[in-house]
């Protein structure tokens, strides 16, 4: 699976990403960045929440899913390409960015996207205690 890009993206980078295009590993326009997550105690970006598009076969509504902002780069009014490949991304659960993600959901994600619990967002998470809350919507 991909690794984490070099550089930590910051909360005004990835809330000025939203809004804009989404590809994916080959720079294939996969869907559009519609929200950010922040962790619940720093508020740092965790997690990019993407609109799919239709991938050309028949699907009621598009998936919204969470992408895991450190596997990403964009410009703000440009777009955002994710280190991840399009059915990964297809495959990731699919998220409500209108409620907090639980400290299960988020290693459920990390496991989709291989990222083990001793690394990244999944060591964040790991050690709370179930049911915690772990990343939210950020304040408009």
């Amino acid at each position: 699976m991909a690794e984490s890009l070099a550089s930590p993206v910051s909360l005004g980078e990835a809330i000025g990403w939203v809004g804009g295009p989404l590809s994916d590993l080959e720079g294939g326009d996969i869907g559009e960045v519609q929200s950010v997550y922040i962790d619940s105690t720093s508020h740092d970006p965790s997690w990019l929440v993407a609109k799919l598009a239709g991938s050309g076969r028949r699907e009621r509504g598009a998936r919204v899913v969470a992408v895991p902002v450190d596997f990403c780069a964009g410009a703000a009014g440009v777009g955002v390409w994710a280190a991840i490949d399009e059915s990964r991304l297809r495959g990731a659960p699919v998220v409500d960015p209108s409620r907090p993600l639980l400290r299960e959901h988020e290693l459920t994600i990390c496991d989709h996207f291989g990222i083990g619990e001793e690394v990244g967002r999944a060591a964040a998470v790991a050690d709370l205690a179930d049911g915690a809350i772990t990343s939210i919507p950020p304040r408009s």
